[in-house]
């Protein structure tokens, strides 16, 4: 008798257990999936409320997430933005720089986007070493990779800044090409 009560409560549990796992496994998938059973992907730079992002770039300027339109170099912040008043890489000096020195609160990252000019060791050190008296870090980079750079920070919600030069010249690839074409023939070119 006592072994029989014990199987019938060894039983009982076990389907207690069973149920609250397999209702706390429910809760848990439905969670995951709040949009009916699907997966939502958010990109970065079109969130509003993520910042200032920039979408794109060409020869006369940036494009930013809020659809402003910049020309000419441009310093970029995390809520506004600067036209920059430079050329020219041989324009990055301490005078140009001063301006993020200056800033409250203080940037914790300045990221120069030097058009299509590969960073040279000595642009480099002159930078840094001015930078590094104020202790905010600098990279150096070709223009792409600076605004991939500053948009990733930024949605980081770090204290960034980004110094940009429109390149002089835009590499573009099949995909563009295919793309391109693609939307000439949505639009009926």
């Amino acid at each position: 008798m006592y072994l029989n009560g014990l199987k019938r409560s060894a039983t009982i549990a076990g389907g207690l257990i069973r149920r609250n796992l397999h209702q706390s496994s429910s809760k848990l998938s439905s969670k995951a999936y709040d949009y009916d059973g699907k997966t939502k992907i958010d990109i970065f730079n079109t969130q509003q409320d993520l910042g200032i992002m920039i979408t794109g770039y060409s020869q006369f300027g940036f494009r930013m997430n809020n659809d402003m339109v910049v020309i000419g170099p441009v310093a970029v912040f995390p809520r506004s933005l600067l036209s920059w008043n430079v050329n020219s890489v041989e324009d990055i000096n301490e005078a140009s720089l001063s301006l993020f020195t200056a800033l409250e609160p203080k940037i914790d990252v300045l990221i120069l986007g030097i058009g299509d000019q590969t960073p040279s060791p000595n642009i480099s050190k002159e930078i840094l070493s001015f930078m590094r008296k104020y202790k905010i870090n600098v990279e150096v980079l070709r223009t792409e990779q600076a605004c991939a750079t500053f948009n990733f920070l930024n949605a980081e919600n770090r204290m960034v800044a980004s110094a940009l030069i429109p390149p002089l010249h835009i590499s573009y690839n099949e995909n563009d090409l295919m793309a391109t074409s693609a939307r000439k023939m949505q639009v009926g070119f």
